[in-house]
């Protein structure tokens, strides 16, 4: 068995998975970011040493926002959204203190590497996977290989240009993609059109009841994610992209609405044999991808 977890700016996901992909146990506690890397990498290794006692774990394998050199474990950037976290060792420090071997993924390398192994992807060759959540985060498949480029930071789609000028980001530039097309920017259009937040699940169920005023603002906001992924269509040209992150429970819904949107912008050898689905395994695709991470690290 080994532990595995999924660390996210609100909450670290974990589990107890055999090397087969069976996860025989999940939970999360909440990230707690703002107190920094170190601890949160900390507390990662305090509910390691808590499932010991338990049950018997033989590695580590962590699933981390971040752009991550997987080869040796540690985070090559990161943005303030978890301070201090740049530069941090996590292969060495969750490795001394457990003395357990670790492996370490980008968390969008993770749920394409779940995809590919036992969902969605499964037998396709060349995808991207895109993950919407509070940004858009990117990976690459091609020739049936996890692409992650000359330094570990490959997919940053979320970074594209797609409004120049536009609104600031937090990598700092203005008008990245993320900031109009995420969860986040959804909800941003909804606050600034009815001045309250609103929970997603809610805005959709108005949706799905027809309310006009809320169509418009979603129909913008797919708009431009199809404007971004477009790009990334032409350029590579997939047989394949998977939609992940917490919106994707949104299911046919969504689903339907992107690729209504998204076969009208692509050329048409582009889309002759393009595929949209949503991720199968939804937020356990992390999990299971840190599973299929550790094993290729030290397995095959």
């Amino acid at each position: 068995m080994i532990a595995v977890f999924d660390i996210g700016g609100t909450a670290i996901k974990y589990g107890v998975a055999s090397l087969n992909g069976e996860i025989h146990m999940s939970d999360s506690f909440p990230s707690d970011v703002l107190q920094g890397g170190e601890a949160l990498i900390h507390r990662v290794i305090e509910k390691t040493k808590q499932l010991q006692n338990d049950w018997d774990i033989s590695g580590i394998s962590i699933s981390t926002a971040g752009q991550i050199d997987s080869d040796n474990g540690f985070v090559v950037h990161a943005t303030d959204n978890i301070p201090g976290y740049s530069g941090l060792d996590i292969f060495r420090e969750v490795g001394l203190a457990t003395g357990l071997k670790v492996s370490v993924e980008n968390d969008v390398n993770c749920t394409a590497l779940g995809e590919h192994w036992l969902g969605a992807a499964k037998g396709t060759e060349d995808f991207l996977c895109v993950t919407i959540g509070t940004g858009i985060g990117g990976a690459l498949f091609l020739r049936n290989e996890l692409y992650t480029g000359s330094t570990f930071s490959a997919g940053e789609i979320g970074h594209i240009s797609l409004h120049p000028g536009g609104k600031t980001c937090t990598c700092g530039n203005e008008g990245c993609y993320e900031q109009y097309a995420s969860s986040k920017a959804l909800q941003d259009l909804v606050q600034e059109k009815f001045g309250s937040k609103m929970d997603l699940r809610e805005f959709f169920d108005f949706l799905r009841d027809g309310r006009e005023e809320m169509l418009e603002l979603f129909h913008q906001w797919v708009e431009d994610l199809t404007n971004g992924l477009k790009s990334v269509v032409h350029l590579l040209n997939p047989e394949l992209i998977i939609i992940g992150g917490g919106i994707s429970e949104q299911g046919d819904f969504l689903l339907d609405a992107i690729k209504t949107s998204l076969y009208k912008k692509v050329m048409p050898n582009h889309s002759r044999k393009l595929q949209v689905k949503m991720a199968m395994f939804g937020n356990k695709a992390n999990l299971l991808g840190a599973v299929k991470h550790y094993s290729n690290k030290y397995i095959q």
